[in-house]
C-alpha cells in the first residue's frame, strides 16, 4: 500500500485499484482502532480545547494567588508581621501607635505577684512602684526594619519575631525600693537564718547528718533586682527562689566533707576495746568515746586527754603497785603490808597512746593494758605463790616456790642503832648476781651471791658473820641488806628470779629472846618456829641449819647487774667475816644495803 500526501478530500487512484490511503488517513484509521480497542476516547481537539483553558485557569489562579499575596504584605508595612512578640505581648497585625496603646493598657492595671519559699505570695502594683512607659521611636523603627515579603514565614511557619522594648518601660527606683521593703518577707522578724547541714548528737546507732535547714533570709539586693526585671517585663509573676534571692546554707547534707566526718566518728564509736584483769574486765565502747570526740566544721578529732583520764581511772582501779598487800604469814597471822613498789603498775602515757589509735582504727579487741610493771597474779593477791617472806621482827625468812617452801632461816638485817633498819614492804628482786663487791660509804665487800630487791638493799651471803637471828640487828646489823647464811643465800640464789616478789613485814609477839641468834654451823635453827604454812605449804617447826636445805636441783637464771670499775687500794673492814676484794668479783654500789 501506499501512502502519499494528500490534500483533505482529494483522492486518487486507477480504474481496478484500491484507493491509494494518505500516510494521515492511516494514523487516523490506526488511532480509531485503538479506540475500539481501548473503548470510547476523546476527541483530540476537545482535549486540545480542555488544556487551554485549563492552563488559563491556571495562570489565573496563580495571578490572583500572588496578587493576594503581594497585597497581604503590603500592610506589614506599618503593622508587625504575624507572630510579633513585644514584652510577651502578641502584636500581630498591630501598628506602633496600637501596641503603644496596648502597653498603657496593661500598665493601668498592672500588678506583679512575688512568689518565694514556705508559701510565700505577696504582690507589688504598677502604681507602687510609678511605673510608666516611655515611647519613642523604637516600634517604628521595628517595623520599618521587617521585611513585609516574608509574613508567610511567621504565618505558616514556626519563626517568631520578638521585639525588645526595654527602653519603653520605666518605673521610680526609690519607689520600687519602698515597695520591696514594705514587703512582710522582707521584714527580719519574719526570716530565719540557714542553718548548714550538720551531724547528729551520738545515740547508740552512731551518727547520721541531720540535713540544712534553706531558711527564709532573703537578699535585699538580689529581691530589688529581680522585682526590676520582672516589672520591666511586665510579667506576671517573679519566683525569689528562682531568682537565687534566698541566703544559702554552706554546707549542705551532700557536702562530702561532711559525709568523710560522719563516717569518721561512726568508725571512732564503733570501736570497743575490753580490759582484762584477770577476772574483773573493763569496756570502752561508744557510749563513752563519742564523750571524747570533737568536730570542728568537718573536722574530726580525738580529745587525747580523755584517753589519759580514762586510763589513770583504770590505774587508780586496776594498779596494785604501792598499794597495801595482805599476806597470811607462815606464823598463821594476817599482816598489812603498806610499803614498796611491788604489784601491776600501768605504763599511762603509751598505754593511752595505744588507746588513741585502737579508736581510730574502729578496733574491737580485748587486751590487756601497757605495763610498766606486772605483779605475779591477776587473781587474789598480786604476789601469788612464789616470794620471800621476811619477818624483820623475828629475824627469820621463808622462801616459798609455786607454794612449796624451799628455805626458812634466820638472817641479819639493818642496823636499827644506827638508823639503817632495813625497811618493810613489798619488793620485787631486781635481778640477781654471782661474786659482786658491794660497796658503800667506806667499805666494799665482796660477796657470792647478790640479789637486790630495793635500790640497794638485797638478799647476799655473810660468811663474815658467825650466828644469825634473835636482836643482833639491833646494834650489830647491816646497812640494811638481808645477810643470810652462805649455804641458805646459795639455795635462794639458785631458785629465784628477777621480779619475785619479797614480802618485809613487822609481826609483834614473834621477836626471839635471844640476843645471840642462831650459829653459823648450828643444824637447827634456834629462832621462832612457823606454826602456820603459807597456802599449799607445809612448813617445818624449826629452822633448819643452812648446811641441811635441800634445795631445787635446777638453779634460776642469773640476771647480770650493770657493772662499775673496780676499786683499788685497801678497803676499810666494816663487820666480822670482811673479806678481802676477790678476783673475779664485780663492784656494786648498793649504799648502805650492807
Amino acid at each position: 500500500m501506499e501512502l502519499e500526501n494528500k490534500p483533505d478530500g482529494e483522492e486518487k487512484g486507477t480504474s481496478g485499484q484500491k484507493p491509494t490511503m494518505t500516510y494521515a488517513e492511516f494514523k487516523a484509521q490506526k488511532g480509531r482502532k485503538r479506540g475500539r480497542d481501548r473503548g470510547p476516547g476523546i476527541n483530540k481537539d476537545l482535549a486540545v480545547k480542555i488544556a487551554a483553558v485549563c492552563g488559563g485557569v491556571v495562570v489565573l489562579v496563580g495571578a490572583v494567588g500572588g496578587g493576594l499575596y503581594w497585597h497581604e504584605s503590603l500592610k506589614y508595612k506599618i503593622c508587625f508581621l504575624p507572630g510579633t512578640i513585644v514584652d510577651g505581648m502578641d502584636v500581630t497585625g498591630k501598628t506602633a501607635a496600637e501596641v503603644e496603646d496596648a502597653i498603657m493598657e496593661q500598665l493601668k492595671g498592672y500588678k506583679l505577684t512575688i512568689n518565694g519559699r514556705e508559701d510565700l505570695s505577696e504582690s507589688i502594683t504598677g502604681e507602687e512602684v510609678g511605673l510608666y512607659a516611655e515611647f519613642d521611636d523604637t516600634l517604628a523603627k521595628a517595623i520599618a526594619a521587617q521585611k513585609p515579603m516574608e509574613w508567610g514565614k511567621y504565618r505558616f511557619g514556626k519563626s517568631v519575631n520578638e521585639v525588645n522594648t526595654d527602653a519603653l518601660i520605666r518605673y521610680n527606683d526609690e519607689m520600687l525600693g519602698e515597695a520591696v521593703d514594705s514587703l512582710s518577707c522582707m521584714d527580719k522578724e519574719n526570716m530565719r537564718e540557714p542553718q548548714d547541714a550538720k551531724l547528729s548528737d551520738y545515740t547508740s546507732g552512731g551518727y547520721t547528718i541531720i540535713k540544712e535547714d534553706e531558711g527564709t533570709e532573703l537578699l535585699e539586693d538580689k529581691v530589688k533586682e529581680a522585682v526590676a526585671a520582672a516589672v520591666m517585663s511586665l510579667a506576671e509573676s517573679v519566683d525569689l527562689e528562682e531568682q537565687g534571692c534566698y541566703v544559702s546554707p554552706s554546707i549542705t547534707s551532700e557536702d562530702e566533707a561532711l559525709k568523710t566526718a560522719c563516717e569518721t566518728m561512726n568508725k571512732y564509736v564503733g570501736a570497743r576495746i575490753t580490759y582484762q584483769f584477770g577476772d574483773k574486765s573493763e569496756t570502752l565502747s561508744g557510749d563513752e568515746i563519742h564523750n571524747w570526740l570533737t568536730v570542728n566544721g568537718t573536722s574530726v578529732r580525738i580529745n587525747e586527754g580523755k584517753a589519759t583520764e580514762y586510763v589513770k581511772k583504770l590505774a587508780a582501779s586496776y594498779d596494785t603497785a604501792y598499794k597495801a598487800k595482805s599476806l597470811k604469814t607462815s606464823y598463821g597471822k594476817t599482816v598489812s603490808i603498806t610499803g614498796g613498789s611491788y604489784g601491776y603498775k600501768i605504763n599511762q602515757a603509751k598505754e593511752a597512746a595505744t588507746l588513741v589509735s585502737l579508736i581510730k582504727n574502729g578496733e574491737q579487741t580485748s587486751r590487756e593494758p601497757e605495763y610498766s610493771q606486772k605483779g605475779a597474779s591477776r587473781t587474789g593477791n598480786d604476789y601469788g605463790n612464789t616470794y620471800v617472806e621476811i619477818n624483820l621482827t623475828a629475824q627469820h625468812l621463808y622462801f616459798y616456790v609455786k607454794g612449796k617452801l624451799v628455805v626458812q632461816s634466820d638472817f641479819v638485817s639493818g642496823n636499827a642503832a644506827k638508823g639503817w633498819s632495813t625497811p618493810a614492804g613489798a619488793y620485787s628482786i631486781t635481778y640477781k648476781q654471782r661474786n659482786a663487791t658491794l660497796k658503800g660509804q667506806g667499805y666494799a665487800t665482796p660477796v657470792s651471791y647478790w640479789m637486790p630487791f630495793n635500790g640497794g638493799i638485797g638478799l647476799h651471803d655473810a660468811n663474815w658473820r658467825k650466828t644469825f637471828g634473835g636482836t643482833i640487828y639491833k646494834t650489830n646489823g647491816s646497812h640494811g641488806c638481808v645477810n643470810l647464811p652462805p649455804a641458805v643465800a646459795k639455795t635462794i640464789y639458785e631458785n629465784i628470779s628477777a621480779g619475785d616478789p619479797v614480802l618485809c613485814y613487822h609481826l609483834d609477839g614473834t621477836e626471839s629472846a635471844s640476843t645471840s641468834g642462831t650459829k653459823k654451823d648450828e643444824t637447827a635453827a634456834t629462832t621462832a618456829a612457823a606454826t602456820t604454812a603459807a597456802p599449799e605449804t607445809t612448813v617445818a617447826p624449826t629452822t633448819a641449819a643452812p648446811e641441811t636445805t635441800a634445795a631445787p636441783t635446777t638453779a634460776a637464771p642469773t640476771t647480770e647487774a650493770p657493772t662499775t670499775p673496780a676499786a683499788g687500794g685497801d678497803q676499810e673492814s666494816v663487820g666480822p667475816g670482811f673479806a678481802p676484794e676477790t678476783e673475779g668479783t664485780t663492784e656494786q654500789e648498793v649504799g648502805p644495803g650492807f
